[in-house]
């Protein structure tokens, strides 16, 4: 059985567009609530969400799709997606949902599944969710007593707070620390200053006044530059950005550079494993992540597993391994130990544990090693066009060759679509700058060849 809907990240598209629409969200609830009702008890899901103006048309389509089956809803309101995975376990819920497009613009909106562990599903149940979505919903309507009921959790927020803070080891502080902290006008606007805040921070928020409209414009994880000058203006030790819905994070030290996902992976595993904390003898990490990431986890006496794109790949693959770390290099970190997905701020909260140990500046602590020259261009696709038939062509297959020829086996090119957005990824690393830049603009004018129209 396959998946057509779902992608590496749930469902996401252009909010009331389809397949992003009101219509497909109520009978995905309905799917979803049919697949995990399971005995005789009073079944339960929780939905979050980020701030984006859609959420309002698709809480209350998820809600009627939920309900409909006889599932009860627990709505959190606007929460980062850890928190969300978080209470669907604390709760004893039998389903979790997070509506959010995580770093992309306020026009997309997406639905992510968790099931009652705390975990993103997996594509084989996936896709038993996606068979039933056009396989016999109708007969799953329960009777007019059995409908399902939703109510507000008020509580959601401090829930997290707490929860988030006890990630922080105890007995240390942020006493003395000035943290700028950019929230991308996100589902994070609320809970995180309060959480640096209670630790002793002083912190500078970014990114807190969401409008609907917002969301990731001009700011977050992937727009970092205001956060940058913040820091220097402020002085601060360190910069905090999260995306749209905080389950990633990239860093920036006191002098404003930037600190990505693989830094910050080095910088845990190496607490981790001085602390004899780190379990299975090593990190997990993606196809993306830096040949010097893979080279300095080798330097620890430490081993370096990668997965295909995409966090519940590196999840599915931690819990293979028994590993209790593992990320991506644009700032998912997963802790087992701590959550069962991203979160940006807890992972934000151990490099943080890192420069209080050290005691010495960011720009000392966290640059654990040299990058190799790596370059990444994303080639977005115009509407209507197959990412997946444009690498059929044969001039693009010829330049990914040609590029791999000229590296002589020192270095690698990785080519990949989105599973989120209508995107080429052109990726190349090695150990020369200028032919790296070469390798990837030969490739990359060969996709916009073939996609461009005839």
């Amino acid at each position: 059985m396959t998946r057509t809907l779902f992608g590496t990240d749930g469902v996401r598209g252009t909010a009331n567009t389809p397949p992003m629409t009101a219509d497909l969200a109520l009978r995905l609830g309905m799917a979803a609530g049919a697949y995990f009702t399971h005995g005789d008890h009073r079944h339960t899901v929780v939905i979050g969400k980020d701030t984006r103006l859609s959420g309002y048309m698709l809480e209350p389509a998820l809600t009627a799709g939920f309900t409909a089956v006889g599932m009860d809803v627990v709505l959190l309101g606007p929460l980062p997606t850890p928190a969300v995975a978080m209470l669907t376990r604390s709760l004893r819920a039998d389903l979790g949902v997070m509506i959010s497009a995580s770093h992309n613009p306020f026009e997309d909106n997406g639905i992510k599944l968790f099931g009652p562990d705390g975990f993103k599903l997996s594509d084989a149940t996936e896709a038993e969710v996606e068979h039933l979505l056009g396989n016999g919903l109708d007969t799953r309507r329960v009777g007019p007593r059995d409908l399902g009921r939703a109510r507000r959790l008020d509580d959601a927020g401090g829930r997290y707070i707490e929860a988030v803070k006890g990630t922080f080891p105890r007995g240390l502080r942020l006493d003395g620390l000035r943290i700028v902290l950019d929230c991308a006008h996100g589902a994070a606007y609320k809970v995180a200053p309060r959480v640096l805040w209670e630790l002793g921070a002083e912190v500078i928020p970014l990114g807190i006044e969401p409008d609907g409209f917002n969301i990731n414009a001009g700011c977050g994880s992937l727009a970092t530059e205001a956060m940058r000058a913040a820091v220097i203006s402020h002085r601060a030790d360190l910069g905090i950005a999260l995306d749209g819905d905080a389950d990633r994070v990239v860093l920036a030290n006191d002098q404003g550079a930037l600190v990505d996902g693989d830094q910050v992976l080095g910088v845990v595993a190496r607490a981790w494993r001085d602390q004899d904390r780190l379990a299975g003898g090593g990190i997990v990490a993606t196809v993306m992540s830096n040949l010097g990431l893979e080279h300095y986890i080798q330097g620890l006496g430490l081993t370096l597993t990668r997965t295909p794109v995409g966090d519940r790949y590196v999840v599915e693959r931690m819990r293979a391994d028994g590993c209790n770390l593992g990320g991506e290099q644009s700032g998912h970190i997963v802790m087992s130990d701590l959550g069962t997905t991203g979160d940006g701020l807890a992972a934000a909260l151990q490099v943080l544990a890192a420069l209080v140990h050290a005691g010495r500046p960011a720009s000392e602590v966290l640059r654990v090693f040299d990058p190799l020259p790596q370059v990444l261009r994303n080639v977005r696709m115009a509407a209507g066009t197959d990412p997946a038939a444009v690498l059929e062509q044969a001039a693009v297959k010829a330049a990914i060759d040609a590029g791999e020829a000229r590296f002589n086996g020192h270095g690698r090119v990785l080519i990949r679509k989105s599973g989120t957005e209508p995107v080429i990824r052109v990726m190349a690393e090695g150990e020369d700058d200028g032919l790296v830049g070469d390798v990837v603009a030969a490739i990359v004018q060969a996709i916009e060849g073939a996609a461009a129209p005839a």
